[in-house]
C-alpha cells in the first residue's frame, strides 16, 4: 500500500531529476493553462515536481495556493500514478482558476496520465512474445 503522504521521497528535488523529465518525457497531458510531463522512474512510487514561475502566475500568494492544490490533488491520486516522475508546468491563466476548478482539472489530468501508462503497458514491448517458453 502506497502511503498517502507527500514526504521528501515523493518530490523531484534536484535540477537533474527535473531535466530527465523535460529531456525525455514518456507521457504528456496538456490541460487548460498547464502542461504535465511524465517519465518512468523505476520506483514503487510517483514523484512530483512543480514549475510555477512568476511569468505565468504573478502573485506569490496565488503561486503558493496553486502549489498546495496541486500537491493535495497529487497526494489523493498518487495510487494510480505509481512509477512516474511528473513535472507540472504552469502557463498563463492558471492563477485565475478557483480551487474547485483546479482540483477538477488535475483530477482529469492524473486520470489521463494513468490511462496513457496503462495503454502503453498493454502493448507488448518489442522482442517479447506472450507465448510461454518451455
Amino acid at each position: 500500500m502506497v502511503s498517502r503522504g507527500f514526504g521528501r521521497e515523493k518530490r523531484l528535488l534536484t535540477p537533474r531529476q527535473f531535466k530527465a523529465v523535460f529531456d525525455s518525457p514518456s507521457g504528456k497531458a496538456p490541460g487548460k493553462s498547464v502542461l504535465l510531463l511524465a517519465r518512468d522512474n523505476q520506483l514503487d512510487h510517483s514523484r512530483l515536481g512543480l514549475v510555477i514561475g512568476k511569468k505565468s502566475v504573478k502573485l506569490a500568494v496565488e503561486r503558493n495556493r496553486i502549489k498546495r492544490q496541486i500537491r493535495e490533488s497529487f497526494r489523493l491520486n498518487q495510487h494510480s500514478l505509481i512509477g512516474w516522475d511528473i513535472v507540472v508546468v504552469a502557463r498563463k491563466g492558471l492563477g485565475d482558476l478557483e480551487n474547485a476548478e483546479l482540483a477538477q482539472q488535475f483530477g482529469k489530468l492524473w486520470k489521463r496520465l494513468a490511462r496513457n501508462r496503462s495503454s502503453r503497458d498493454a502493448e507488448p514491448s518489442p522482442g517479447t512474445s506472450d507465448t510461454p517458453h518451455a
